[in-house]
């Protein structure tokens, strides 16, 4: 509440600052009511010292209107500026000077000279260790560690970082809680991803999209419209009144009330902070926005391709289940994989010990206390294992396992080939276990799938976007992974190529289509992707090709990032609804008031029963003001988005936003009238 009030604070400060010539003229809509605002201004001073073309307190009262228009206007867009700059202030708070240890080499033993992190430049080499701030963007080239992301993510588990694979970005500003890390600095000082960051939350900063653009114009073009019949009714006026000999004319100050009440200036005032509200939202789900092109398209997605491996499975195979030979027993074979896994730091190697130890309750041992020593897994072997005093454990590939045993005359029985070939057909990795020529059994390795995706996937399908799968596994594989996962399709065996070709194919159909992804081969399709979603915890290829990344690295957020989309457009279609709809009811106001006294007839269209023409003219100036303000929330809000169809959503935003934009002027001049009345 407190940041509330504070960010109302600074909005009710900066819409006074909004108003000078310079930002006022980036709006041509709400430009032109500036400058009649000028305009009415010195036609009541006027008034005042020498004789006007209406009594002066009723120009002062519509010149106040004008200005009031301008001021909530400025408000509501200062207002969506707000919540952004008070979290580019935050993260300016995180930015800190830290003294970096450079590298001579890549290598930890190499020389360390202490520079400040202004002073980095791509491709320098640091070295950073437990306790010690990251001190700019780079790749992990050397060592793992654990790092607390906390200032950008706002998420204070830890996570892990490493060279190789595809998580081996850092960013400056984290910090390291264990271990050690050599980085190949990445970014110039000035451009790191915090920096761009603040530069993109500080939504005075915000370019405007192509529909945003064309609506403007659109705008732009119907206010130049009524700005030249508006002028034009003047003379006409000057005719009818010399004509009748008993007709008024028209006064300015009129004119100028009902060329603001005909412009479309309440979608005008707001257009501006729906935008900027648009990637708040964005930002409050903890997404950065690079292209305010991509939060739009994104409401129009019709096709999602994701990753499988970190995207759909949380990227490493778990071993889930041991299955015996014909005359082992499951303890046997649980004991053995584990001991031929104890020195084996893979997360395959570490999962068969905890399963060991959780599902049969084998205590993990020490490979020195037993003497034995570990056999690493090479791609030329495709085996591992342990060799301990009179036993020779080995764990791999069937293939290699096989060849192994026939060594010692052993072979691979028929059930166990059995149980490979059905672990495979799911999907799975089967690892068989050997001691010396006896095969022990065979440990099933799958791919996870993440908690709850399968329901968010059934989400998608309900907002009409087809979700398709692209792994570089097998058919058979990708297919069991397909069908657990719930997605509508998948391509296997995708190489970079394949995964590009696909969205290209897509698009040339007249699919919409987004993707997510984390790796650097999958830069490529981000790139050519309409919208993409990169994980912060991908490589800097992944993020530097994404126009939206995900601080929280959660591949299903496409469905928060679509909704957002959703509920931009809806928004600004809502209230471009409603601004059209009320400039009905103000028409009913002002024509008769301001006509009236040349064209008598004109009385019949008084259907409000408004007391007078001044009342009437300052009712509907009043109520064009204040509709803004009211208006506010739900420019930053944004409409409540709900799974449908486009056409029902029409319905309901001409139904609501339309019908309500046309009643509730009337209901609100009306009692504005009688309000001025009593005054």
């Amino acid at each position: 509440m407190h940041t509330n009030k504070k960010i109302i604070k600074i909005a009710i400060r900066d819409a006074l600052f909004k108003l000078a010539p310079q930002h006022q003229i980036h709006n041509p809509i709400m430009f032109t009511v500036y400058i009649v605002s000028i305009l009415t201004t010195g036609l009541f001073l006027q008034a005042v010292f020498s004789k006007g073309d209406a009594p002066a307190n009723y120009i002062f009262a519509v010149s106040l209107c004008l200005w009031f228009t301008l001021l909530f206007a400025n408000f509501a867009e200062a207002m969506a500026e707000g919540r952004g700059k008070a979290q580019a202030e935050s993260l300016k708070k995180s930015r800190r000077d830290i003294q970096a240890k450079k590298l001579s080499k890549a290598s930890r033993t190499a020389k360390i000279t202490l520079v400040e992190s202004n002073e980095l430049h791509a491709g320098d080499l640091v070295l950073v260790e437990a306790g010690d701030f990251i001190p700019s963007d780079g790749i992990v080239i050397e060592g793992v560690a654990s790092l607390n992301e906390s200032a950008i993510t706002g998420e204070s588990a830890p996570v892990i970082r490493e060279s190789g694979g595809d998580r081996n970005s850092v960013t400056g500003g984290t910090q390291v809680l264990s271990d050690w890390l050599i980085i190949s600095i990445t970014a110039n000082p000035g451009e790191t991803f915090l920096d761009t960051m603040i530069a993109l939350v500080e939504g005075a900063k915000r370019k405007k999209t192509p529909n945003e653009l064309a609506l403007t114009i659109l705008l732009t073009a119907l206010t130049l419209i009524f700005l030249f019949v508006c002028v034009s009714l003047l003379p006409f006026s000057i005719y009818s009144s010399i004509a009748s000999g008993t007709g008024k004319v028209v006064s300015i100050t009129t004119l100028v009330a009902l060329f603001v009440c005909l412009a479309p200036t309440t979608i005008g005032g707001l257009l501006s902070a729906i935008g900027i509200a648009g990637m708040d939202r964005m930002i409050q789900a903890n997404i950065i926005a690079t292209s305010g092109r991509a939060v739009e398209a994104a409401g129009d997605i019709d096709t999602l391709i994701l990753d499988k491996t970190g995207t759909i499975t949380l990227g490493n195979r778990q071993a889930t289940e041991f299955i015996p030979a014909a005359d082992v027993t499951i303890t046997e074979l649980a004991d053995a994989a584990q001991l031929a896994s104890l020195a084996d730091e893979t997360p395959e190697g570490r999962s068969i010990v905890i399963l060991a130890k959780e599902k049969y309750g084998l205590r993990g041992r020490s490979i020195e206390e037993l003497g034995a020593s570990f056999i690493p897994f090479t791609a030329e072997t495709r085996m591992s294992g342990a060799n301990l005093p009179g036993r020779q454990i080995r764990k791999g590939a069937a293939e290699a396992i096989e060849a192994y045993v026939k060594q010692f005359s052993g072979t691979i029985p028929e059930f166990v080939k059995k149980n490979i070939e059905t672990i495979a057909r799911k999907g799975g990795t089967p690892l068989v276990v050997a001691e010396g020529a006896k095969i022990l059994g065979v440990i099933h390795l799958k791919d996870i799938i993440k908690g709850g995706i399968r329901e968010r996937f059934a989400r998608l399908r309900e907002m009409g976007i087809k979700t398709i799968m692209v792994t570089g596994d097998n058919p058979l594989s990708a297919a069991a992974i397909a069908a657990e996962a719930g997605v509508d399709d998948f391509l296997a065996t995708a190489t970079p190529e394949n995964k590009l070709s696909l969205i290209r194919r897509l698009q040339a159909q007249g699919h919409l289509v987004a993707m997510t992804g984390d790796g650097t081969n999958d830069a490529p399709a981000l790139a050519q992707a309409d919208v993409a979603v990169a994980m912060n915890t991908g490589t800097q290829a992944a993020k530097e090709a994404g126009n939206l990344i995900d601080l929280d690295s959660n591949p299903t957020k496409i469905i928060e990032v679509v909704e957002i989309g959703k509920q931009l457009l809806m928004t600004r279609g809502a209230l471009t609804t409603f601004s059209i709809a009320n400039d009905i009811a103000k028409y009913f106001a002002i024509i008769p008031a301001a006509f009236a006294a040349t064209y008598p007839e004109l009385n019949a269209l008084n259907i409000m029963h408004l007391a007078t023409p001044e009342s009437a003219i300052l009712s509907a100036m009043i109520f064009n003001a204040i509709i803004i303000i009211f208006l506010i929330p739900l420019a930053l809000l944004g409409v409540k988005y709900k799974p449908t169809t486009a056409a029902k959503l029409l319905r309901i935003n001409v139904l609501v936003y339309g019908l309500g934009g046309l009643i509730v002027p009337f209901i609100g001049i009306k009692l504005i009238d009688l309000l001025l009345t009593l005054i």
